[in-house]
């Protein structure tokens, strides 16, 4: 959606005009008729609430709307602002209307709070029906343009640099969404490609070749059942000091995930193309954190192949070695997203050296069982970290929730015949996944692991998304960088 800024535009429009309504009281300069239609609808201005009638203005008969945005001194009040503006998306997106003009006269909003409204209007007006043929007029996407009337100084200049974050959380979406014969791997590179073009981002491609000289066993073993070839993506963003230890993101990118050997049932198993959600979120945050010119040293590191069971497949019960040396005992195949990490990690730490390594991955069933789909599950060896990326998910929308870490689940992997196994009991399934990648972090660097299987997909509506691909994990991570790697 294009967002544009205008002063002192007419109030009588021949388009959508929208005034925003906290719980406290109306604005003024409305007509009797609309405020008396607001109080007969019990419109009340809670966060999200919408009222709209049609007003005749200087002889003009236009379309008007009040969007409530709950009480000014909540403490919630950057996620009710998001919440007032991704109302207004969800209800005039296919109505019809190809712009609209959003009043902010006499709103006391800062220019802070004017992002927040205009982030939950352009994320929640994001659709992508490229493959849908046979829509119906009224099924259309008819809303191109939201027109900024009379905001608070400095609003432009700031929208400016937020709306990258929305065009990081986007792309994450489009990714996820993607069917599976059509991302894949090689294409998830060249899509980044596309993407990063002119942006200053340093793009660095390992193929299955360099993954074989580098001993990356589990990786490969992954891979070798699918026919498309795997590729270890790297997009570097060098914003900060040339000394500076960078921060490092690494992605689960399993393209599609059947299971391989140890299959998955067949029902449901086409929301599979969704593995790669860790992989998608740190695209998406590296294109926010580049597209803003982040002060600061950041690395996004996607793990991509597919999981496929073919004559060449891995078997349960096959040994691989990984990247680092240690041995692995494959129980289960379709515990694969941690062997694609494992290395991922160890190579991320051996050619970066981070400051801190934070890895996202759509990685057990058993996280949604334990969070549902309202929080992700955070999981860390370093409790400032944990207390940093709680911080950045409170304040990004992009919830967390700390999980235990400890010898007695690290015990659970151990194999009678390998290093570990890939897979504990069925007990503390996301606990066991977590254990198995610590195990890779070398010199007690800062790590944390979120496993955003709840989070990535969603299939009903939320406060910012319609239902499918949310792209969860963006904004946390570029909270992240502000808070912790810009100061």
């Amino acid at each position: 959606m294009k967002i544009t800024f205008q002063n002192n535009a007419s109030t009588s429009p021949s388009h959508l005009l929208v005034r925003i309504v906290s719980e406290q009281d109306l604005p003024a300069g409305l007509e009797r008729s609309f405020v008396e239609g607001a109080k007969a609808a019990r419109f009340e201005g809670k966060a999200g609430q919408l009222f709209e009638s049609f007003v005749e203005r200087d002889s003009n008969v236009f379309r008007a709307a009040l969007v409530g945005t709950g009480k000014s001194d909540n403490a919630d009040r950057i996620a009710n602002l998001e919440k007032a503006g991704a109302a207004v998306a969800a209800k005039y997106l296919t109505s019809g209307e190809q712009e609209l003009t959003l009043d902010l006269s006499d709103s006391g909003l800062s220019a802070e709070e004017v992002v927040a409204l205009l982030t939950g209007l352009r994320l929640r007006s994001w659709r992508y029906d490229i493959y849908r043929t046979k829509l119906k007029d009224a099924q259309k996407v008819s809303l191109a343009e939201a027109v900024i009337l009379n905001a608070p100084a400095g609003t432009d200049e700031a929208w400016q640099r937020e709306s990258a974050v929305a065009k990081g959380v986007e792309f994450t979406r489009e990714l996820v969404t993607e069917p599976a014969n059509i991302l894949y791997p090689e294409s998830f590179v060249e899509r980044c490609r596309e993407r990063f073009a002119g942006m200053d981002v340093e793009i660095t491609v390992l193929d299955e070749n360099d993954m074989r000289e580098l001993g990356m066993g589990a990786f490969l073993g992954v891979a070798q059942g699918a026919t498309r070839p795997p590729r270890l993506l790297a997009l570097r963003w060098a914003g900060g000091a040339s000394d500076e230890a960078p921060t490092v993101f690494v992605g689960k990118g399993v393209t599609f995930d059947s299971g391989g050997i140890s299959i998955k049932p067949a029902a449901g198993m086409e929301d599979m193309k969704w593995d790669m959600g860790g992989a998608g979120a740190v695209a998406g945050a590296m294109l926010a954190i580049a597209g803003r010119k982040a002060k600061a040293n950041v690395v996004g590191i996607c793990g991509l192949t597919e999981n496929m069971p073919d004559g060449n497949a891995q078997r349960p019960g096959d040994v691989v070695t990984s990247m680092s040396g240690q041995t692995i005992e494959v129980i289960n195949t379709d515990a694969e997203g941690r062997l694609v990490l494992c290395d991922a990690l160890t190579w991320a730490q051996k050619e970066y050296k981070p400051a801190r390594i934070v890895d996202l991955a759509t990685l057990t069933g058993a996280m949604i069982i334990a969070l549902g789909h309202e929080q992700g599950g955070l999981f860390s060896n370093n409790d400032e970290l944990a207390g940093q990326l709680d911080s950045a998910g409170k304040v990004s929308g992009d919830k967390l929730w700390r999980l235990p870490l400890g010898p007695a689940y690290d015990k659970l992997l151990d194999s009678p015949i390998a290093d570990m196994k890939n897979v504990g009991t069925r007990a503390a399934g996301s606990i066991t996944a977590a254990q198995f990648l610590q195990r890779f972090i070398e010199n007690d660097t800062p790590w944390a692991h979120l496993d955003i299987a709840g989070m990535a997909w969603s299939a009903s509506a939320g406060a910012t998304w319609d239902k499918g691909a949310t792209g969860f994990g963006v904004r946390v991570l570029d909270r992240l960088i502000r808070d912790v790697a810009e100061v």
